[in-house]
């Protein structure tokens, strides 16, 4: 249902952060960052200023929550480049865990690494002792400045 709920919200533009937990506030500037893929290339906010894309912060690849979750933004993924928004998912998994991830899912978007916990901890996607993120949707959206939260 919150997958229906984000997927309807950002197809009619209208801006929004769903949670759980402490989140950045509203008009918060959104931390920089910079992490791996699961092929190991850099992913950064400095690579993607001036861009919309989705984080969709996923607790553990290849469990039975996260792939159907996924598999849904697996799905509807021609709707997110119809919108130009691009999709990375990110977990505290390495980029060999993601890399299979990726694979047994066929998934068009990238998983990124966040092994030091860095940006999760950042947008309270995890508290610092915490061994897996939080299932957030978070990211620029239409009608605000990247650089903040929506």
């Amino acid at each position: 249902m919150l997958r229906c709920l984000v997927l309807l919200m950002l197809a009619l533009g209208i801006p929004t952060t769903l949670h759980a937990g402490a989140l950045l506030a509203r008009g918060d500037a959104f931390p920089a960052w910079t992490l791996s893929d699961q092929t190991g290339a850099t992913v950064s906010s400095r690579d993607l200023a001036g861009k919309t894309y989705l984080l969709w912060f996923y607790p553990k690849a290849m469990t039975p929550g996260c792939t159907t979750e996924g598999d849904g933004l697996r799905d509807s993924f021609a709707a997110f480049q119809e919108r130009r928004v691009e999709i990375f998912g990110v977990s505290f998994d390495p980029p060999a865990q993601n890399k299979a991830f990726v694979e047994a899912e066929r998934f068009p978007f990238r998983l990124l690494s966040d092994d030091k916990r860095s940006l999760a901890v950042a947008v309270g996607a995890a508290d610092s002792p915490s061994p897996v993120a939080s299932r957030i949707w978070s990211g620029p959206t239409a009608g605000y400045a990247p650089s903040t939260v929506a």
